[in-house]
């Protein structure tokens, strides 16, 4: 039978985990109880002490757990649970994951499901499921399911949500099984990187990838969308990556809502995967509906995507700071890379005649980045806008030409 673990702080919330492994067990799965508890011992019995959990780390835990520092003993207990059932994950030993917890418990769980291969089954029962989630999940599949109640016994509320959860994790499972019976899917993944702004770019070229053999997996570009998209190419499994849309740099740099963090675009060319890379909507910094802009930005150019979604034209200045910092990035590639301009509009509302139209901003993005690239790596400029179907088939082109020089991908199944 497939093994799943039961994760948890097994000295605060036994009873809680007891219940939901006796649920799994009742669905016909084997159990492994696994405590990360660090301040008192487990009220009920387990099948991995924190001790085994603990020796998962590079350093002696003892002086940590010996002050007793709840906040400290948390993050220690999150690295060695991460640590810990990744290695399991990787042996073939576990097949699913739950756990329940409030806030320690919540960052002890989450933290170890983010190790875990996407694909494999994971819930987090928690106090926290109906706020703002996304330091829990990351870029990760887990599945948070608010407890509605406090983890704090078994009353007539608290073993409905934990059935509920119990039979959650065993249907992922039967699906994770399924999966396994089915033929491998051996076409060579490609991700590419979208927004509305560029839809009809990358659905074009996808097009043309896909034709050619390839699995295109589309990420939308809104921070969340972007870091999915570095770890998943730093997971080994991608062949290319159709980096049309790198919008989330300007958020980053400008301060809007849609940043992807520092290390957007380092992935593929940390792993040597073939890459084409434009400036696809470098053109605009998102804020939320008008009243969320900071005031310092009274007097830019604005554009309301909808009601909730405020744009902000980027100037000279910053555009040609864009330039600098992607060039820096792709002067760090090791594999292939190619570096596609569309002269005409970097996104629709870009182009001639529409509002974020502005030459001087856009000649400053270019310079930069001609400016600034390594002499080796090629540029391919088109006077086509970024929606062009033209310009669509070349950065398709374009990649499927590095792509038929580079070492051959991992298969996937």
């Amino acid at each position: 039978m497939p093994t799943v673990a039961i994760l948890g702080t097994y000295d605060s919330k036994g009873p809680e985990l007891a219940f939901v492994a006796d649920r799994l067990r009742s669905l016909d799965l084997d159990t492994l109880r696994i405590d990360v508890g660090s301040l008192e011992a487990p009220t009920v019995p387990v099948d991995v002490p924190r001790e085994t959990v603990l020796a998962a780390l590079p350093e002696d835990a003892r002086a940590t757990l010996a002050r007793r520092d709840r906040g400290e003993c948390v993050a220690l207990m999150a690295r060695a649970a991460a640590a810990y059932v990744g290695r399991l994950a990787s042996e073939g030993r576990l097949q699913g994951i739950i756990s329940v917890g409030g806030g320690g418990g919540t960052a002890i769980g989450t933290a170890a499901m983010r190790a875990l291969p996407i694909g494999l089954p994971k819930v987090m029962v928690s106090t926290l499921a109906s706020g703002q989630t996304a330091p829990y999940v990351g870029t990760s599949d887990l599945v948070m399911i608010p407890a509605i109640v406090d983890v704090a016994g078994l009353n007539r509320i608290s073993r409905t949500i934990f059935e509920n959860a119990a039979g959650a994790l065993q249907g992922m499972v039967a699906a994770a099984e399924a999966r396994r019976g089915r033929p491998a899917v051996d076409r060579p993944i490609v991700v590419a990187s979208m927004f509305g702004n560029t839809t009809a770019c990358v659905t074009e070229a996808r097009r043309i990838v896909e034709a050619a053999g390839y699995e295109v997996l589309v990420f939308h570009a809104t921070g969340t969308g972007g870091r999915a998209m570095e770890a998943l190419i730093d997971s080994g499994l991608v062949a290319g990556v159709l980096d049309i849309t790198t919008t989330e740099w300007a958020d980053e740099l400008v301060g809007g809502i849609l940043g992807a963090g520092p290390t957007r675009l380092e992935a593929a060319g940390r792993r040597g995967v073939p890459a084409i890379v434009t400036p696809g909507c470098l053109d605009m910094v998102n804020f939320g509906e008008p009243a969320t802009v900071p005031a310092r930005f009274a007097g830019r150019t604005f554009y309301q995507h909808n009601p909730q979604v405020t744009l902000m034209r980027t100037s000279p200045e910053e555009a040609a700071r864009l330039g600098e910092i992607i060039a820096g990035k792709l002067n760090a590639y090791t594999g292939p890379v190619t570096l596609l301009l569309p002269r005409g509009g970097i996104s629709i509302i870009s182009a001639p005649g529409q509002p974020f139209h502005a030459p001087a901003a856009d000649d400053a993005l270019f310079a930069a980045l001609r400016r600034l690239l390594r002499p080796d790596i090629p540029v391919i400029e088109s006077p086509a806008a970024i929606n062009d179907p033209a310009f669509a088939r070349a950065c398709a082109e374009a990649l499927l030409v590095s792509l038929r020089t580079a070492p051959g991908p991992r298969r996937v199944g």
